[in-house]
């Protein structure tokens, strides 16, 4: 899986590393060739998370990801060549706050954003209870593999 990651704000090399292990686990986990797999990955500051998520989802308040899918769901990918799944931004000073309120490290927290993400990449979401369900099982499965379980 190649993952094209912003070189500002990037975490460390240790987190990168699981998170490029977490994209191939998520994407097989979907039955897909990760080795035909692109997704961008890009680190903000709360004002600029602020800022796109005023101009994309209409609320203006910093969240701590964002995806930006090219494909509706796994029915649309094409059966060969490259897939860009599309985008994940993250918001670095968000997700640290976060690790620490929910008592786990940071590496752990950022790990998880792009798990989530990944799976919001890949058509899942969390609106509906049912498949709300349904996503945190997949994400807990691969964050269990990583060795990141809560």
């Amino acid at each position: 899986m190649e993952i094209v990651f912003s070189q500002e704000k990037m975490p460390g090399e240790t987190t990168v590393q699981l998170m490029k292990k977490a994209g191939v686990l998520c994407v097989e986990e979907e039955g897909l060739e990760s080795d035909r797999v692109t997704v961008s990955v890009t680190f903000i500051n709360n004002e600029e998370m602020r800022e796109l998520n005023a101009i994309y989802r209409g609320i203006n308040k910093t969240t701590d990801v964002l995806s930006f899918p090219q494909f509706n769901g796994l029915s649309e990918i094409n059966k060969e060549g490259v897939i860009c799944i599309g985008d994940v931004v993250i918001c670095t000073e968000q997700a640290l706050l976060q690790a620490d309120e929910y008592g786990h490290s940071p590496e752990r927290e950022l790990v998880y954003l792009f798990v989530h993400s990944i799976f919001h990449l890949l058509g899942y979401d969390h609106i509906e209870k049912e498949e709300q369900g349904e996503m945190r099982l997949r994400e807990e499965k691969i964050m269990n593999q990583l060795g990141l379980e809560r």
